[in-house]
């Protein structure tokens, strides 16, 4: 039997774990396009055309695998699943750094997102072992993890790409996702339930799944007003600041974000404990929306970043609201599965945000992209706060 304070433990841990995790794959970020051209790619244009679809390449697999991959965890156990994950990218990574062309580089990129997945399976585990009603601020606690890694990440490559070169990069990367997976193998300890009979998980899986598919449409959403706005931001700051330290500032205002979110995941998460994931998922998204308000109408540098970090606090009790709420309408048995689907709604937002985000801008200018963001962040709201079933909890049939 687990101590009490046993998710205390795994939530440490696993906060370690995906900080390593999303630290290594954003360590290659600042310097992709150098190593690209490295490869003998040299007119500009194609580095970017490269780059670009190097960049997705992970993310098209990642939302195709994710759903098998939350199957197969109910089946065989999540810590397994997170093992997979683990292992599988450290191998990967490590091997980018031997490519001699980018298609190999492309094609390592691809196999990356099949085996991809620790986050959400770190997110299903740790949900498995938090008591109910510390859901919101574990898993908001839980999401600081993955920011942090992915605030410090470009910093640390930038570094030591500059140190060790480009491809020893990629092996240092390769090693820092091979530890973590190490630490979870060595200290996690799953406690898994008997499986349900085959013949019942079959006939009630997909009824299950019915209440969780309001949860899906507002990750996907959710994902695409947040990331709809990613592309153009630096290049909107350009249009803002002309002084000598525009690097500085296009840094700051990617950075900014992620260091409110910091202080917003585990306070929004406490406060979804208190009132509940669907109020408090309702409120980050329509302040969210609000926070675009001094990013459009910004006329200095100043005021873009008072509106970036705003949006980061409210940034904080999307995901971990959206995550909670799986573990509350999913039935133990499917939890994996439904945190894959989830993961797959993400994933798709990431892929359909900044195409929307670049294609507004290039049509209508920078200011259309913040409208219309802020309406498809309001258009959430308001879906998530009348759809009253997202306050059920799954409660099992009596036998």
């Amino acid at each position: 039997m687990a101590t009490p304070l046993h998710w205390k433990k795994s939530l440490w841990i696993l906060w370690g774990a995906n900080f390593s995790i999303t630290c290594g794959m954003n360590l290659v970020l600042p310097f992709l396009p150098l190593y690209i051209g490295e490869l003998g790619v040299h007119e500009l244009a194609d580095v970017v055309r490269w780059t670009g679809w190097i960049v997705a390449a992970q993310f098209i697999t990642s939302f195709l695998t994710q759903p098998l991959w939350g199957a197969i965890a109910d089946r065989r156990g999540r810590k397994i699943m997170l093992l997979r994950a683990g292992f599988g990218m450290a191998i990967v990574t490590a091997l980018m750094g031997i490519v001699t062309s980018p298609w190999q580089l492309l094609s390592l990129r691809l196999l990356n997102g099949f085996f991809s997945g620790f986050i959400s399976m770190a997110v299903s585990l740790q949900a498995s072992l938090t008591p109910r009603e510390h859901s919101g601020k574990s898993l908001g606690t839980l999401q600081t993890g993955a920011i942090a890694g992915t605030l410090i990440g470009p910093l640390v490559g930038g570094v030591l790409a500059s140190l060790l070169g480009y491809h020893h990069v990629f092996f240092f990367t390769g090693g820092l996702m091979l530890c973590a997976s190490i630490i979870v193998m060595v200290f996690i300890r799953e406690e898994r339930k008997p499986a349900a009979a085959k013949k019942t998980r079959q006939k009630t899986q997909w009824r299950l799944f019915r209440p969780l598919l309001p949860v899906f449409a507002a990750s996907l959403i959710t994902q695409i007003g947040m990331m709809s706005i990613e592309p153009i931001v630096t290049v909107y700051a350009k249009t803002l600041y002309l002084g000598k330290h525009l690097a500085f500032f296009a840094g700051l205002i990617v950075a900014i974000t992620g260091i409110a979110n910091l202080i917003g995941a585990p306070t929004l998460g406490r406060l979804g404990d208190r009132i509940g994931q669907r109020l408090t998922l309702a409120i980050a998204l329509t302040l969210a929306a609000v926070a675009f308000v001094p990013q459009a109408f910004a006329n200095h540098i100043g005021m873009l970043l008072v509106g970036r970090f705003m949006l980061g606090l409210f940034i904080g009790g999307m995901i971990p609201s959206l995550n909670a709420l799986v573990m509350k309408l999913a039935p133990t048995e499917i939890q994996g599965t439904a945190y894959g689907f989830n993961t797959s709604s993400l994933f798709l937002g990431n892929l359909i945000g900044p195409l929307l985000g670049s294609h507004l801008a290039a049509a209508y200018g920078f200011t259309s992209v913040f409208y219309v963001t802020m309406s498809i962040l309001l258009i959430c709201a308001g879906f998530v706060y009348i759809n009253r079933g997202l306050d059920a909890t799954y409660k099992p049939k009596a036998a």
